[in-house]
């Protein structure tokens, strides 16, 4: 349930791995391009989708009879979605949710959304995360991910309904942490990208991807989550891949920033949205709740939401008072 460029090719692997699978676009222009041409020249160009890949822009049709369901819709508005066709999911479905994002007002996750909003057990949501570059996936290069749930049989009936040749799928019973972990790894982005955009060198940015990692597992084992799981494909792994590609959403918003763009001309320049933005406030208020430390996110903040310079955000980070390296944790 969704064409965007990760919906697009998770799509994609899951006809790969053998799998029948629809396809639900919002524009019936999109649902047609990937029928008769199989591209989705907007979200994946240059990209070949699976002939055997159906798209409908009827969320009645795409939902029909199915067995594993899965929302790859921004976490913004996604119980306006849910609303608006959650009903006609099947009630033995298996729900995957794809989002890496946390409400601003609510300060839930994704799958918390996806289980208020259709009144269900959560236990029927498995959340999917790792370091998984849609355009990479798309083209078929090897990748790996995490299919998190405390029910092993939905873990792992997602995990074969994705694990197509190039593609690996691990399955994790720590739901929360995969989550948590999804969704501060954009902020700690945005961060990393804003260092690459003043100019500063490997190190500085090694030192951001380090420390953004410490802030995640402490956010995450307050909120319940395994530490463990923050050294894995969903924490380290896909921190690395978003804090250091060019094509992760996340990273280029904060690389502009960097580089004296405002906030409001970026977003607006953007066909896709930028997690990490909106993200970034109620991760803050978790950590806050929590009594959890994150300077970096805190710093994030201020610049994407109180106007301030990157370069405050660096002189503020490097005149905090010392403290061991593990503390927190």
């Amino acid at each position: 349930m969704g064409s965007g460029s990760w919906g697009t090719a998770f799509a994609a692997m899951s006809s790969d791995a053998g799998e029948r699978v629809r396809l639900w676009a919002r524009r019936a222009e999109v649902a047609e391009e990937i029928n008769r041409q199989h591209t989705n020249a907007r979200y994946l160009p240059d990209t070949t989708l699976p002939d055997g890949l159906r798209a409908t822009d009827d969320p009645t049709i795409a939902l029909s009879d199915a067995e594993v369901v899965v929302l790859a819709v921004p976490s913004v508005g996604i119980e306006q979605q849910l609303g608006a066709w959650g009903a006609h999911i099947p009630v033995q479905a298996t729900l995957v949710s794809l989002i890496k994002g946390v409400d601003v007002d609510s300060l839930r996750f994704g799958s918390q959304l996806i289980s208020e909003a259709l009144d269900c057990d959560p236990r029927r949501v498995v959340v999917v995360s790792g370091p998984n570059l849609a355009r990479e996936c798309a083209a078929r290069l090897p990748a790996a991910s995490v299919a998190a749930s405390p029910e092993q049989w939905r873990a792992e009936r997602v995990q074969s309904a994705v694990m197509a040749p190039y593609f690996r799928v691990y399955t994790n019973e720590d739901k929360v942490g995969v989550e948590v972990a999804g969704a501060v790894k954009n902020v700690i982005a945005i961060a990393a990208g804003m260092a690459h955009g003043m100019g500063y060198g490997d190190n500085t940015k090694a030192a951001v991807l380090t420390r953004g990692l410490a802030e995640m597992t402490r956010l995450g084992v307050a909120l319940g989550g395994n530490a463990l799981t923050f050294s894995g494909l969903a924490g380290v792994g896909d921190l690395a891949a978003t804090c250091t590609s060019p094509q992760s959403r996340n990273r280029t918003v904060g690389e502009r920033l960097g580089r004296g763009e405002r906030l409001s001309d970026i977003i607006d320049s953007m066909s896709m949205v930028a997690e990490g933005v909106k993200s970034s406030r109620a991760l803050l208020g978790l950590a806050e709740r929590a009594g959890v430390d994150m300077p970096i996110t805190a710093g994030v903040v201020a610049v994407c939401h109180a106007g301030h310079d990157p370069q405050e955000l660096v002189g503020l980070l490097m005149s905090r008072e010392a403290k061991p390296e593990l503390y927190g944790l």
